[in-house]
Formats: C-alpha cells, structure tokens, sequence
C-alpha cells in the first residue's frame, strides 16, 4: 500500500495542512509537503554524514547529513522524527532538541523543513544500523572537515542537505553547540 503524505500551504510557517496525496503523486507534481530532517553528533560533536541508496526517489545516490523523510498523513513532525531515526539509523530513545522550520524548494522537491538535532550515545540508543533500503553506506566527521568536504568543488552532496546545514551553521555561530 502506497504511503499517503500530509500537503502543507506552501510558504507558511508553521505549517498548515491542507489535504493529502500519495507519495508517488506529490513526487511527479512536486507538490508542497513536510519533512522532518535530524542531524545526528556524537558526544565528541562529530557529524554523522551518510550516503543515500541510489534507489532514493529524492536526491539519489548523494550524501547528506540529515536523516529524516516526509510526514505522512496524520502525524505530528516530533513522531515523524522518532520514526525516522529509528527506520533509517535503527535508534531508539534520543533526545530530539527541535531547531527550526524552513521552507526548502527546488525543481524537484518542494517542503517544510522541521530540523532537529540529537547526540547520539551508543550505550543509550544502541548501535547505528542502517536501512538498506534508504542508507548506502555512514561515517562520523568532525565539522571542519565536513564543512571543508562541502567547500570541494563537485563535492556529492545533497542540495538540499546543504541548504539546511548553512542555515544550521549560522544559527550555531550564533548560539555554539554544546
């Protein structure tokens, strides 16, 4: 069965539900929606960087340092983030600090960001284990050689990843993490 995803009111913050589609649909016609995205640190602040499946439906085959993927009918972003992180990383029981909401949009995608930042404990969470089906491969970066890596000319990695990374850079100039 074809999972059925929440359509938001394009350009509103917060965010307001104004029907429903399958994915496949919202997809073809690029039709405003919700995600949540959840960028994953370690206790030693490095960034869980991942590369996803090129059988992706968005951005295939790039890295990326946000997990997360649309919400679906029916449920709140705060569920849809729990869910996310256990399906694609296999964790359980984090901590999740909400961030921000930002609209991201682009030839072929187009939603409401819900961005949320976890510490991940392996004795806590239990191990990272990914989902074969949305996660190719994961390794721990420390920021300066993720935002060096970023910097690359050509460097693989998803738009709008990078969107939502810089808009998290700034706020944490503003606000260093702890």
């Amino acid at each position: 069965m074809e999972e059925i995803v929440a359509l938001y009111a394009q350009g509103e913050v917060p965010g307001r539900i104004v029907g429903t589609a399958p994915r496949t649909r919202m997809r073809r016609e690029n039709l405003p929606h919700a995600a949540v995205k959840i960028l994953v640190r370690d206790a030693d602040g490095r960034v869980y960087v991942h590369r996803r499946t090129e059988t992706k439906d968005l951005f295939p085959d790039l890295d990326d340092v946000w997990i997360g993927g649309v919400i679906t009918a029916g449920e709140e972003p705060d569920t849809a983030a729990v869910r996310e992180l256990h399906e694609e990383l296999g964790l359980r029981e984090c901590e999740l600090r909400p961030l921000d909401q930002h609209w991201y949009t682009d030839a072929h995608t187009d939603f409401l960001a819900y961005t949320y930042e976890t510490v991940h404990d392996p004795e806590r969470h239990g191990p990272i284990v990914h989902q074969q089906a949305e996660v190719a491969d994961g390794w721990w970066l420390a920021w300066d050689d993720l935002t060096a890596r970023l910097a690359e000319p050509g460097s693989p990695f998803a738009p709008d990843g990078r969107e939502l990374l810089a808009r998290y850079t700034t706020a944490r100039q503003a606000r260093p993490y702890r």
